[in-house]
């Protein structure tokens, strides 16, 4: 029996850029060494597997190493694949039934706009090593419920930034989050990820930190709605809008290949 495979370039509006993840759907439970396989198989930052729920679609999230808790890009290629296999139909509403609660997103003008949990960071100690893995001290450190946050003055650290791998796995976090305020024409802020503890050394554009960024800058910029650039080399914009205990990202997705999964 076969199933659908397809890769989605998310939060970018042109392939090759944003954030790639492998989304499947699942017409029959699957234990949980299966999904680690074809997540290691498929060798993405995450996979995502769909399946039917009562109101909605189940929805799990694997990097090549462990199962995530809460994931944006591959959320976002999960939706834009039930509105372009028209399981949701246009102008409807996908519900995702997940580890982080019930996720739900919309479509309009080909721009996907995501309802998720705000995870604010608050201040932190700085972990052993995090400077010397960095190679440049932030001006501010914080802690979400899944990520370290390290806020720095000018965005030219940000971009530059080599970290030392292997020092930066012994963070005791999923990752680590860099981010500066924006230097370009409408950016407010940009950001990028690191998670070797995860085996995602660097991720293109991560939607789910962008659950702690959001409150983050709008705390320091006074403003409710922002655009944040991901600095990565394949680099990815999301919108945020902050609303209170609950966020929304919106981005764009595009579908790189479709094709089949026949284990």
């Amino acid at each position: 029996m076969s199933r659908p495979l397809w890769l989605i370039d998310a939060f970018t509006d042109h392939p090759f850029a944003g954030n790639p993840a492998a989304v499947t759907f699942l017409d029959e439970p699957k234990d949980d060494a299966w999904h680690h396989a074809v997540a290691a198989e498929m060798n993405q930052a995450e996979t995502a597997f769909l399946s039917p729920h009562a109101d909605g679609f189940g929805l799990r999230w694997f990097t090549p190493a462990v199962e995530v808790d809460l994931c944006g890009h591959a959320t976002l290629a999960s939706a834009h694949f039930l509105f372009e296999t028209g399981r949701v139909p246009t102008g409807g509403t996908a519900r995702f039934h997940t580890k982080s609660g019930v996720l739900t997103a919309t479509r309009a003008d080909g721009l996907i706009a995501l309802d998720f949990p705000a995870t604010p960071a608050v201040d932190a100690p700085t972990p052993a090593e995090l400077v010397e893995a960095l190679g440049v001290t932030p001006e501010w450190v914080g802690r979400s419920i899944f990520d370290v946050v390290c806020r720095y003055a000018d965005a030219a650290n940000v971009r530059s930034m080599k970290p030392d791998m292997a020092r930066l796995a012994r963070v005791p976090a999923r990752g680590v989050i860099v981010t500066a305020p924006g230097d370009t024409p409408g950016v407010d802020f940009v950001s990028r990820f690191f998670g070797p503890e995860v085996a995602v050394p660097e991720d293109p554009v991560t939607g789910s930190a962008h659950c702690a960024l959001g409150p983050l800058w709008a705390e320091r910029l006074g403003k409710t709605s922002l655009c944040g650039y991901q600095a990565s080399a394949r680099g990815g914009f999301v919108q945020v809008e902050v609303l209170g205990a609950r966020v929304r990202l919106g981005g764009r997705a595009v579908t790189v290949v479709k094709g089949e999964l026949f284990a």
